[in-house]
């Protein structure tokens, strides 16, 4: 079964993933550093690309699931629009030096609140489909 939307965010989140990649590289040659975090700009590139790592494959799992299971469009958009953003606010805020923590935190808010929004849909959805 197609996910037209689940695939639109899976595109801007690679394309996010491949961003910070390429910014972790650029650290890592311009300050002479191939393997550890031992300089703080390279270890705020390592982290916002790590921390983006660690939310993106579930939140693209939750909207894939939720599309499948026939949460109307506009609700899997709200919720892909808000996690990229997130995502990509999250990785602004701790990749500055000096960190730019309402953006982080701003980030990370989105990003919780996707998954907490998501997975409660989720449920719901389930359990309307097993009991209704």
């Amino acid at each position: 079964m197609p996910l037209p939307a689940t695939a639109l965010y899976a595109a801007l989140l690679t394309g996010l993933f491949f961003l910070l990649s390429i910014r972790v590289i650029e650290a890592r040659r311009r300050y002479h550093v191939t393997l550890g975090i031992p300089h703080r700009l390279v270890e705020r590139a390592v982290r916002a690309h790590g921390n983006f790592a660690e939310y993106a494959p579930l939140g693209l799992l939750l909207l894939g699931l939720l599309e499948g299971m026939g949460l109307p469009l506009w609700g899997v958009h709200a919720l892909g629009t808000a996690f990229l953003a997130g995502r990509a606010v999250h990785a602004w805020g701790i990749g500055r030096e000096p960190e730019v923590l309402r953006w982080r935190t701003l980030g990370m808010g989105l990003t919780f609140a996707v998954l907490g929004v998501g997975a409660a849909a989720l449920l719901g959805l389930v359990l309307a489909d097993a009991f209704g």
